[in-house]
């Protein structure tokens, strides 16, 4: 295994400027320069958006940029001492001693390891202080190689000792001072409180690690018996069931889900970010502490009997990110199902012709690959395409109305969400009653998870208990009393979609078009897909108007990537070499109805990107909406062509809009000034 630093990988005691991104940049040009990557800027780029989620610097002068990248070679540590120091977002001090950690897609377990291990050395204080003191580049090689391999480094006699390290995924606080004997080590540690934790953050590299060991040090200078799980890029081992048991609260110190939340059920629960792990591990033991003596605490979701007074959420959470944060979720669940079967009743189209519909459960019962149906090979795969297609589409309303729930009330809530939402589609009551059948069965399933019970009932809480009585009053109210009052709403909702003509269709073009760019696939755009989505089902020959609304938001949505590709193409100077690069895979996501390929060039200058892309897609949707262009089938852009009614007519309104978003995107970059201190506004800083 080849070394992770070098000596040419380190800068010592250099102005590097103030400016955190052109401290980035340059480390990453130093990486590309050894030859351990391939691209400065697709490096930086990628780095830059790990940064841009959370700030990398922490206490005691520290910075560590670090990110996965496909320009990355081989796992790679680039370090930087500079004078001054650098802000990167700590609250105590700029950072002086900075290290970019550089790895692969693929990093193999081994290295990811390595660079885990480098990440919660620096929060030992001799290991730091020997860094400062480190009179050359080699002197800082030498260090860093012997803590991956448990050398010590040398310290100052006036440093603290350090904590206990952690293990790479689950790992106790030993509760004995250095001279005490085993005997001694289990008294004490039996009469320390018990907490358990789990750490997480998005690249699994740096934060999850340094949390973990933040920590447990906290944990050991308040006298508690503190247990860690790592969900990081090395492996994990998950906690013990007993330990688990026998903790009075659990600390989430993460920036992603949890995996298998539910094993933790009813504890009491603080969670934070993953950086405040490191920035304030004392003050997240201590509010441990007291959640675990506090019977109001928020407590992990999990549908026992102890599930607590409210179930945890982001911090400070209100009832409106609350209801966004569980519809959201509904939606991003059922998406899968609608992009599958959507692309398969279309492909069920082009083998099969639009007449499929009328007798393609039919042709599957009574055909085979060997007794063809009369139309031949194309009618009878036709058939299964759109046999398939339609399974999975029927899934829609009751994939949204169980993950809402879920979203909710966690696993229990999910059976009762699956049912409401099959009783919303057999009453009719279509998307909405999805949507009210969801936030039903969920609010029952939590409700009913408060009740305190004996404790030989909590087993069968979440498994019978919960899911047998929510689904019979979720599913009890929306027959008897919501199901008719929502499917009415929805008849109505449809009957003035289909009255819809002239300057009335063209407004609502241009709104589901703005929605479509405003966010690039997040809550605004998820919300008018669905919206569509949810009314194909209704669409008839004479009844095309959720068909136009289908087609208007599909056209919007390819139009901002397009826009930034086209833009790349006219005017590559006010774009850089990886934006360039991005452009060419924006030409086919734009063109499968992939709004995402726009958000590279987003995140770079949202002030920019963002308006410019809404102009066009809104003329795009007013233009499908007003040449009464449709479209049968839920995703797919262009591949989908023969399931779009006046496709001409359909090319023709992103033809228009792209341009619009192109021109406009260039004229904001070429006489609109970037905000000082931007990305794309500083220099390059050298470390030659």
């Amino acid at each position: 295994m080849t070394s992770l630093i070098t000596p040419s990988l380190v800068v010592l005691d250099e102005n590097l400027g103030t400016d955190r991104a052109g401290v980035i940049r340059a480390l990453a040009r130093l990486v590309v320069d050894s030859g351990r990557a391939t691209d400065t800027e697709a490096l930086f780029a990628d780095a830059w958006a790990r940064e841009s989620k959370t700030d990398t610097g922490i206490p005691g002068g520290l910075a560590i940029p670090h990110c996965r990248s496909a320009a990355v070679l081989e796992p790679t540590l680039a370090m930087a001492r500079p004078n001054p120091g650098i802000d990167f977002g700590s609250a105590d001090a700029p950072a002086d001693l900075i290290f970019f950690i550089a790895a692969p897609d693929g990093a193999d377990q081994a290295h990811l390891a390595l660079l885990s291990k480098l990440a919660r050395s620096l929060i030992k204080p001799d290991f730091v202080a020997a860094l400062r003191e480190a009179p050359s580049r080699e002197a800082i090689v030498s260090l860093v190689d012997g803590a991956l391999t448990d050398a010590p480094a040398p310290a100052p006699a006036t440093a603290p000792a350090a904590a206990p390290a952690a293990s790479s995924s689950a790992h106790p606080v030993s509760g004995a001072p250095a001279t005490a004997g085993a005997a001694g080590a289990t008294a004490v540690a039996a009469e320390r409180p018990v907490l358990v934790g789990v750490t997480a953050c998005p690249t699994g590299i740096a934060h999850t690690y340094m949390a973990a060991d933040a920590l447990v040090a906290a944990a050991d200078r308040a006298g508690v018996d503190l247990h860690i799980e790592t969900q990081g890029s090395s492996s994990t081992t998950a906690l013990d069931p007993d330990l688990i048991a026998r903790a009075s609260a659990v600390i989430f110190a993460v920036d992603v889900d949890v995996r298998d939340k539910g094993r933790f059920a009813g504890k009491p629960v603080i969670q934070s970010p993953v950086k405040r792990g490191i920035d304030a591990p004392d003050t997240m033991i201590a509010e441990a502490l007291a959640a675990g003596d506090d019977p109001n605490a928020a407590r992990v979701a999990g549908g026992g009997a102890d599930a607590g007074a409210r179930t945890v959420g982001a911090p400070n959470e209100h009832a409106g990110q609350k209801l966004k944060r569980w519809l959201l979720t509904g939606v991003s669940y059922m998406i899968p199902f609608v992009a599958g079967g959507g692309l398969l009743i279309a492909l069920g189209f082009l083998l099969g012709g639009f007449d499929i519909t009328d007798d393609a459960g039919d042709i599957i019962l009574g055909n085979s690959l060997f007794n063809l149906p009369e139309g031949g090979l194309a009618t009878y795969l036709g058939a299964v395409a759109y046999i398939i297609g339609a399974a999975s589409m029927g899934f829609l309303v009751p994939a949204l109305a169980g993950y809402i729930a879920y979203a909710i009330a966690d696993r229990p809530g999910i059976a009762p969400g699956f049912t409401a939402g099959a009783v919303a589609l057999i009453m009719n009551a279509g998307f909405l009653g999805g949507l009210v059948g969801g936030l039903l069965a969920g609010g029952i399933a939590y409700a009913i998870g408060r009740i305190d019970v004996p404790r030989w009932l909590r087993g069968l809480m979440p498994v019978v208990i919960i899911p047998l009585f929510a689904s019979i009053v979720a599913s009890g109210l929306m027959i008897v009393i919501l199901g008719g009052p929502i499917a009415a709403l929805m008849s109505g909702l449809n009957d003035w979609l289909s009255s819809l003509s002239g300057a009335s269709a063209v407004l609502l073009g241009v709104i589901l078009g703005v929605m479509m760019a405003v966010d690039l696939g997040g809550p605004v755009n998820k919300v008018a897909y669905a919206f569509a989505v949810a009314g194909l089902g209704a669409g008839a020959a004479d009844n095309q108007a959720p068909w136009m609304i289908m087609a208007a938001v599909m056209a919007a949505g390819m139009v901002p990537p397009l826009a930034m590709a086209l833009a790349t193409v006219l005017d590559r100077r006010l774009f850089s070499p990886v934006e360039r690069e991005n452009g060419k895979a924006a030409w086919f996501l734009g063109a499968a109805f992939i709004s995402e390929g726009a958000i590279p060039f987003a995140a770079a200058d949202p002030l920019r990107v963002i308006p410019a892309g809404i102009v066009g897609s809104a003329l795009t949707g007013a233009i499908v909406m007003g040449a009464g262009v449709t479209s049968q089938a839920p995703h797919g852009g262009i591949v989908v062509f023969f399931a779009i009614g006046n496709f001409p007519m359909f090319l023709l309104a992103i033809a228009a809009g792209t341009v619009v978003s192109a021109l406009v995107v260039i004229a904001l970059k070429r006489w609109v000034a970037k905000k000082p201190g931007s990305v794309d506004s500083q220099a390059a800083v050298s470390v030659a």
